[in-house]
């Protein structure tokens, strides 16, 4: 039997251990999944942890469209020390399922990146805080530094994941080529080799058609949907039937809509000066966003305080693959620096 069958079958049992273990107990602890009223659109928010005090990490999920509150359980260790907000992107999820395509409105990089600085006020002030720790994942990435370029007064540090960055070299071309070719893929492989290494030349079917078969190729570490995004999703207490079937809905209008939005993505107009500090977290065998153009992108940036650490054993997704390293770098680097910050401005 199949894993992804597996999970099917045993969905009903799982989410009950789920909704167990996210129980929140704690007389400060907030456990809220509402709309919220963001960019003129009704946006999901959840917001999770057990104690209201504690520093609020605000995720800014991939895809595009692909949602991240679907992984709380894995995250749940993270709410002893952190508040950590996961947000239905306009054109993702639960957001999708209520506005839908028309309702929508025109899906840029720059209305995701005013949907967030928006988000962030209400956050500060819904939960006392004068600042958020901003964790941009993936194509989330994207809009992670552009919020973070915009607004630094609103976030402690920005963290980096699975980041996108410049690849002049076409990297992640060829890393994604031998990952082909030593797995047999020749389709994929032919695919590839059609498309070339000019981003801008590509097209959304094509980019579709060659991130299904990118997925078959991860080696060595947690297949992200496999072993992470599957398995979250048909396990996730909050979310039902219909709710996966409008998140590949969304993930389809998200990718379709913002697909000029990531091939001519301009990191040099963006720019590499930050007035905030800078973490960039990421897996040690990442090909999808490679680890080695993430480096080179740290190595570009000029910020107050900025540092680069890998986690172990860990492709794409790093923080929900190896959710203990990800916790650990985020305790020891992050957190001391928003407890401070906070400490500082009530006195």
């Amino acid at each position: 039997m199949s894993n992804a069958l597996v999970q099917i079958v045993m969905r009903k049992r799982n989410q009950r251990k789920n909704a167990e273990q996210l129980r929140l107990t704690t007389s400060e602890g907030i456990a809220e999944s509402r709309f919220v009223r963001i960019g003129g659109i009704d946006q999901w928010v959840t917001i999770r942890g057990e104690n209201r005090r504690n520093p609020v990490l605000l995720f800014i999920h991939g895809g595009p469209g692909s949602v991240y509150s679907i992984f709380s359980p894995l995250l749940r260790s993270w709410e002893k020390d952190f508040t950590i907000v996961q947000w239905d992107q306009r054109g993702a999820g639960k957001t999708f399922r209520r506005s839908g395509k028309q309702g929508s409105g025109l899906l840029t990089f720059d209305q995701l990146t005013r949907d967030g600085i928006e988000l962030s006020e209400y956050l500060c002030g819904k939960l006392q805080q004068t600042k958020l720790i901003l964790v941009g994942s993936s194509a989330g990435s994207l809009t992670g530094i552009t919020m973070a370029k915009r607004r630094p007064d609103l976030y402690h540090a920005y963290v980096g994941t699975d980041q996108n960055a410049p690849d002049p070299q076409h990297l992640g071309h060829r890393l994604l080529m031998e990952a082909f070719r030593s797995t047999g893929n020749k389709k994929g492989a032919e695919l590839l080799e059609r498309m070339g290494t000019d981003p801008s030349a590509w097209n959304s079917g094509d980019v579709d058609a060659r991130n299904r078969l990118m997925v078959k190729a991860i080696r060595g570490v947690p297949n992200m949907i496999t072993d992470l995004i599957m398995p979250s999703m048909l396990s996730s207490p909050e979310h039902t039937m219909r709710d996966m079937m409008d998140m590949f809905k969304g993930m389809k209008f998200s990718a379709e809509a913002l697909h000029e939005d990531m091939v001519r993505f301009d990191f040099d107009q963006i720019g590499y000066r930050f007035e905030l500090p800078v973490f960039i977290v990421q897996g040690d065998s990442d090909f999808i966003t490679p680890t080695a153009t993430a480096r080179a992108y740290y190595d570009r940036i000029d910020a107050p305080y900025k540092e680069f650490v890998l986690i172990q054993k860990a492709g794409h997704l790093a923080c929900f693959s190896r959710p203990e390293q990800f916790f650990g770098v985020l305790q020891k680097k992050v957190r001391p620096l928003a407890v401070d910050a906070e400490m500082k401005q009530a006195r």
